[in-house]
C-alpha cells in the first residue's frame, strides 16, 4: 500500500515537471497573432495619415477664412460708402430736374433772375461732380457709344438712319461707377432703322437670295 502511494506521488511529480517544462501555447504568439499585430500597426499608420490630412485641411480652411476676412476688410474700406454714394446721386438728379423745370417756365424765360439762378445751379452741380470724382465716383460716358449691358440700360428705341443701330442717341438718366464697380447704369435711348428702310433692306435681302 505504501509502495503504491509512493509511486503515485512520483508519477504526479513527474507530470508536474513535464508540464512546467513544456511550452505554453498562449505564451508564444502564432502566425495569426503576428498578422493581427501587423494589422494593428498598419491601422495606426493609417490613423496618423488621416490625422495629418485633417490637420492640413484645417490649416487650408483657416487660410481661406483669413483671405476672405482680408477681402471683406478691403471691400469695406474701398466700398464702404457705396450705399451713401448711390443715395447721393438723387441730389444730382433733383438738380437737373429743377434746372429743366426752370428753363421750361415761360414766365421766367430770358429773365435776369432765371439766368442768375441757373448760374448758381451750375456752380453747385460742378462742385458735386468734383466731390464725386475725388472719391472715384464718375459719370458713365454714354452718348454716341454702342450699348453696353454692363453700363447701360436701354429704355427705348428711336428711329434714326444717321446712326448705327444700337448706338446711344439719348441719355434719360446719367449712370455712375464707383472705382471699378457699377453704381448705377445709364438709362438710355438707342437708335434703330426706320421701318421703311428696314422693309427695303429686308426686300433687298430676299431678292438677292432668290437670284
Amino acid at each position: 500500500m505504501e509502495k503504491d502511494q509512493k509511486e503515485n506521488i512520483q508519477n504526479e511529480n513527474l507530470a508536474k515537471k513535464e508540464n512546467n517544462q513544456s511550452p505554453n501555447p498562449q505564451d508564444q504568439p502564432d502566425d495569426q497573432d503576428k498578422k493581427e499585430e501587423e494589422e494593428k500597426e498598419l491601422t495606426s499608420e493609417e490613423k496618423i495619415l488621416e490625422l495629418e490630412d485633417k490637420l492640413a485641411r484645417t490649416f487650408a480652411e483657416m487660410e481661406n477664412q483669413r483671405r476672405r476676412f482680408e477681402k471683406e476688410k478691403e471691400d469695406a474700406f474701398e466700398y464702404g460708402g457705396f450705399s451713401f454714394a448711390k443715395e447721393a446721386l438723387s441730389l444730382i438728379d433733383n438738380f437737373e430736374r429743377s434746372k429743366n423745370i426752370l428753363e421750361s417756365d415761360e414766365k421766367l424765360k430770358d429773365s435776369e433772375a432765371l439766368k442768375k439762378t441757373l448760374e448758381h445751379f451750375d456752380i453747385i452741380h460742378k462742385d458735386l461732380i468734383s466731390i464725386f470724382n475725388k472719391n472715384d465716383i464718375k459719370q458713365i460716358d454714354s452718348l454716341n457709344k454702342k450699348l453696353d449691358p454692363n453700363f447701360h440700360q436701354a429704355m427705348m428705341e428711336i428711329e434714326d438712319d444717321t446712326k448705327e443701330p444700337g448706338t446711344i442717341i439719348q441719355e434719360i438718366q446719367k449712370g455712375f461707377t464707383i472705382k471699378d464697380r457699377l453704381l448705377r447704369p445709364s438709362l438710355v435711348g438707342v437708335a434703330k432703322k426706320t421701318q421703311e428702310k428696314a422693309a427695303k433692306t429686308e426686300e433687298t435681302k430676299e431678292n438677292s437670295e432668290t437670284k
